[in-house]
């Protein structure tokens, strides 16, 4: 079974996460697919990327079930980074149709597309810290990036939800649209990028992706040793149980 689905019509090449029972889950087989379909030159007439989430849910992020299978070791864990990457370097518009929640890597999916178009009702949050884990330097710079140093501390510290409808007056998503209204507000966002010159849509991606770049160069690895370890602890094993048993987790600091 594809737990990527991918189309290209008229220009627009949809990509739909698509475990609906496990609330589109980012299991190794479905970041492997989503690799894939962002990792592969555009074709000729395709202007813009659509992805989207089947079911009720955007995205809740990684399978924890898979994780919590995993030795929690940093070689064990199956990378999100590369795929991120491959999402945001991709050399036409993407852009993420929110329609409902977007749970930590769900909700950094999203915001490594060029644009976000939301329902009002959907919610976005990273948990990691309820959960004993903690991002990546890549992870966390982009989503420093793309809320602001006050923001990216409410969202990372606290781990809560946060609605589309905020995080659109904030300016951290473009557009923010009543349920009933979202797949107008998102049909009239790609219908725009799909009248501009190609040529000028791949220019100016790539000078945006080229003027955000020098962030990558900030020394990191004590950030990233100190992520890894929190990957590998006690705790994150216990929060990922936790989580999957729905009760509160007992962090013992280890």
């Amino acid at each position: 079974m594809n737990t990527v689905l991918v189309e290209l019509r008229d220009g627009v090449r949809t990509v739909t996460l698509n475990r609906p029972e496990k609330r589109n889950a980012l299991d190794a087989t479905t970041l492997a697919q989503l690799g894939e379909a962002f990792s592969a030159a555009p074709a000729a007439d395709e202007r813009v990327a659509v992805i989207r989430g089947a079911g009720p849910v955007f995205c809740s992020g990684v399978d924890l079930r898979e994780r919590t299978e995993q030795r929690q070791t940093p070689g064990a864990w199956t990378s999100v980074e590369p795929v991120f990457q491959a999402v945001e370097r991709y050399p036409l518009p993407v852009v993420a149709v929110v329609h409902g929640d977007a749970i930590a890597g769900g909700a950094e999916l999203a915001l490594h597309c060029d644009l976000v178009v939301a329902a009002t009702t959907a919610r976005f949050s990273v948990p990691l810290s309820q959960l004993g884990i903690a991002l990546s330097w890549d992870l966390a710079r982009k989503l420093v990036e793309a809320a602001g140093p006050v923001i990216a501390r409410e969202i990372l510290l606290l781990g809560d939800l946060v609605t589309a409808e905020r995080l659109a007056q904030l300016g951290v998503i473009a557009r923010a649209a009543p349920p009933e209204r979202l797949e107008a507000e998102a049909e009239a966002v790609v219908e725009r990028l799909v009248a501009n010159a190609p040529l000028s849509l791949r220019a100016h991606k790539a000078m945006l992706l080229r003027a955000m770049a020098f962030r990558s160069g900030i020394d990191h690895a004590e950030a990233d040793a100190l992520a890894q370890a929190a990957r590998a602890s006690q705790d994150a094993q216990e929060g990922m149980r936790a989580r999957l048993e729905k009760r509160s987790p007992r962090f013992q600091g280890r």
